[in-house]
């Protein structure tokens, strides 16, 4: 007896992957920070805005993940990147 064919739910389970965690620091005033969330959005990445400017907690956890202060810090799956670098972010998302 042949295989039976993939049903589309199948498919389509099968091509969907769990997305890592992504984190961004930023601030309001911030226009990289604007440009990296807008970015992200377009397409259609879920992520954690942590705006540092209102969480001290959250500025000593972007020092102590990044080594620096500066804004935008973008966490994915642990990987860390600093400023808006569109290539490194498609590269650790697996986006094309």
């Amino acid at each position: 007896m042949a295989d039976e064919p993939d049903t589309i739910e199948k498919v389509n389970e099968k091509s969907k992957k769990k997305q890592k965690r992504v984190i961004v620091f930023s601030t309001p005033t911030c226009i990289y920070c604007t440009q990296a969330k807008r970015y992200l959005r377009e397409r259609g990445v879920r992520f954690n805005d942590v705006d540092v400017s209102k969480d001290p907690q959250a500025a000593r956890d972007l020092v102590r993940r990044s080594g620096q202060q500066g804004v935008p810090v973008i966490d994915i799956g642990g990987k860390i990147i600093v400023g808006f670098n569109r290539p490194e972010i498609d590269r650790l998302l697996g986006l094309n």
